[in-house]
């Protein structure tokens, strides 16, 4: 049985031991960073396959670049975070949550061939629940912070065309249920997690039209309603002076029409729910990504002994630079040191033991 160790959020980590897989799982809090060694202690065992899973937050996996396994990035947050692609240019591989940025990952030294689109998922807990009634016509669920001044201009916007939004945070699975309507917005126009929530657990959802394979998964009018992404002038951005916007518009319709065929919002839902049961849920992301990695299992040596030679021009021509940038943005003293020793090829973990990479 193929081990493989996944550090980071853990995504669909859970699903792959049913796919075959012995597996290890590192999701930590407090910023550090791991080398080798470190990930061999985490793990318990010599890994076939390391897979460095998103967290929003700046690279923790120092030295990949001259691994002797297997090595997979795996981005959700492209759209937040461009020194991604630099920084995958060090794995074998890389599953792209957002399709429109395939191509940015794509290098010198890390071919099309490995970098794959694996889109966002409902969770196995996302499911519909018939023992509560709908008591909301319209539910947004989600942040609406400083750092989202266009979340909350639009919800602002829509909230004086549909009286009966209500916008809130919290536990969405059982929020979901209430609601007769589920709103979705996208302050970066990324395909997020609450398409996908949303759908998994049954409910009807107005989101906005936008790429990244969206209409792809799914049909409009049939799993979802769509309106007009919002545009950085349609929309002020200090959250504070709203324009008229067709998106804001064209969502009110879709929710006030939804809300008058209460028999449309149901069958929506239930065709929602109906194609994510069928490939978009946790498990298939999985399968997926272990019918890829199965069939690299049998070249690893090719494969691992390619990016070996080639670990001193990866450092570089891709994380060079990028190391230097954190070393200047991180306030720890211990991660600073790190990130500056791996722009010279040197890796300071964070136990501080410094280790120099294999001749």
């Amino acid at each position: 049985m193929p081990r493989l160790l996944w550090i980071g959020s853990p995504f669909f980590s859970n699903e792959l031991v049913s796919c075959g897989w012995e597996v290890a799982r590192h999701n930590f809090e407090n910023p550090a960073v791991y080398g080798w060694d470190d990930l061999v202690q985490v793990a318990g065992f010599v890994p076939d396959v390391l897979v460095v899973a998103d967290k929003s937050r700046a690279p923790f996996v120092l030295g990949m670049e001259d691994y002797p396994c297997l090595t997979v990035f795996y981005s959700v947050d492209s759209h937040i975070h461009s020194w991604q692609p630099f920084y995958a240019q060090g794995f074998d591989a890389a599953l792209i949550s957002l399709r429109d940025h395939l191509e940015r990952f794509v290098g010198t030294f890390l071919s099309r061939e490995y970098v794959w689109w694996s889109p966002a998922f409902a969770w196995s807990e996302d499911a519909p629940r018939a023992d509560i009634a709908k008591d909301v016509d319209c539910l947004f669920v989600g942040s609406m912070t400083a750092d989202l001044p266009r979340r909350k201009a639009f919800l602002t916007a829509l909230g004086k065309e549909v009286s009966g939004l209500v916008v809130t945070r919290g536990a969405y699975r059982e929020l979901y249920t209430h609601a007769h309507v589920l709103l979705n917005h996208c302050e970066h126009g990324d395909l997020n997690f609450r398409v996908f929530e949303a759908m998994g657990c049954g409910g009807c959802l107005v989101t906005p039209r936008i790429g990244h394979g969206l209409t792809d998964l799914f049909t409009e009018g049939k799993h979802m309603f769509c309106y007009a992404p919002d545009t950085a002038d349609g929309l002020a951005t200090d959250g504070t002076t709203v324009q008229p916007d067709v998106s804001v518009h064209e969502a009110a319709a879709h929710i006030r029409f939804l809300l008058a065929h209460p028999e449309v919002a149901r069958r929506t839902g239930l065709e929602a729910l109906a194609a994510v049961n069928a490939g978009h849920r946790a498990i298939h992301r999985a399968q997926a990504f272990s019918r890829k990695m199965q069939a690299l299992l049998p070249h690893t040596r090719a494969i691992t002994t390619r990016r070996r030679g080639l670990a001193a021009a990866i450092r570089e021509s891709s994380l060079r630079l990028l190391y230097l940038h954190w070393a200047e943005q991180v306030g720890n003293t211990v991660l600073r040191e790190a990130y500056l020793e791996a722009a010279c090829g040197r890796f300071r973990t964070s136990s501080g033991i410094m280790r120099e990479p294999k001749a």
